[in-house]
């Protein structure tokens, strides 16, 4: 379906009432391979959005939206315990993994109740208690932009990294993708060192992808606004990786400040928690605000605009990079 001039408010999880001068939806892959066929992408704009719980739009889109909407979970193959299924880009990310621990696959419970849709767990490489998405993907299927053939990327060509990949670096706006195939396992290695994760599943009574999902849940649901009740975008920031000698100098003023090694062997902080000691959790300039029980969530509380979402995280990077000498990398894109 094309739709012309339409609201993008639901279609955004800040609930930015913004307009796009085209939307155009697919449920079938074999529909968006014939559009992309019949238009050249030189002489078009184009930006695929899928839940939009990742963006932030600060005026009116004057291009074409494009928005998958393939949905179907299926069981791909099986190569002793490892299964690979392959959802469609429209799926909502957390029914399938739900479905992934109500059928007894791990590798996803601990990105449990994250917002958006299957095929933006590709582009952004969504992590969350310690994992990954990319440590579960085999490929990913996609659409070219520009002719309309189709594609899949190896786990190695996605090039993922820490909330990256291809898909926003060099293939930024060239691709619609349609399915990821993703290897998971009935006997798979749980990811338990994040938090409390451990502690409190002993308190459960027992180690299980049940119990995983339930405690990441619940947690998520007492840190983090829920999007239907307040508009937001998880966490806008990523949190930042810094040198040795930039932490020892912030240890020198905050000896109890929280570091975790990376898996690329350097010292993450917390975005959350810098932006807290700038004086900022639960600070609120009209309807844009700071979420209350947790600083790294930039939150509209009814009417606030794209542009004053923006400029509030602006003023956020300048008070952690005059403080802690810390230049704040957004994880929401900015349209």
């Amino acid at each position: 379906m094309i739709y012309e001039k339409i609201s993008l408010k639901k279609f955004n999880t800040f609930g930015i009432n913004v307009k796009a001068d085209h939307l155009a939806t697919f449920k079938i892959e074999d529909n968006a391979i014939h559009f992309f066929r019949q238009r050249k992408a030189s002489e078009q704009k184009y930006l695929v959005l899928g839940g939009g719980s990742n963006i932030l739009f600060t005026g009116d889109y004057h291009g074409t939206i494009i928005h998958p909407e393939m949905e179907g979970i299926a069981m791909e193959g099986k190569k002793g315990n490892d299964i690979v299924i392959s959802a469609g880009a429209g799926v909502l990310w957390d029914k399938l993994v739900e479905s992934a621990v109500n059928n007894g696959l791990g590798g996803l419970e601990n990105l449990s109740l994250i917002h958006g849709h299957v095929g933006a767990a590709a582009v952004q490489n969504i992590g969350a208690y310690g994992a990954e998405v990319k440590d579960v993907i085999e490929r990913v299927r996609a659409i070219s932009l520009d002719d309309g053939t189709v594609r899949e990327f190896s786990n190695s060509e996605c090039k993922f990294g820490y909330r990256d990949s291809i898909f926003k670096n060099e293939l930024k706006g060239k691709y619609l993708i349609t399915k990821i195939y993703f290897r998971l396992s009935t006997q798979p290695k749980l990811c338990l060192e994040y938090g409390s994760l451990k502690e409190e599943l002993s308190l459960l009574g027992s180690i299980s992808l049940a119990n995983i999902r339930k405690i990441v849940i619940s947690t998520r649901q007492a840190k983090l606004p829920d999007p239907d009740q307040i508009g937001n975008a998880g966490s806008f920031f990523k949190n930042p990786i810094v040198p040795d000698a930039i932490l020892k100098e912030i240890q020198k003023k905050h000896p109890k400040i929280p570091v975790f090694k990376d898996r690329s062997g350097g010292d993450k902080i917390p975005a959350g928690w810098l932006i807290e000691q700038c004086g900022w959790k639960g600070k609120r300039i009209g309807d844009a605000g700071v979420h209350e029980r947790q600083a790294l969530v930039i939150v509209n509380y009814g009417n606030a605009t794209g542009v004053e979402l923006l400029d509030l995280s602006e003023k956020i990077r300048k008070s952690v990079a005059d403080n802690f000498g810390i230049k704040l990398e957004r994880e929401v894109e900015v349209i």
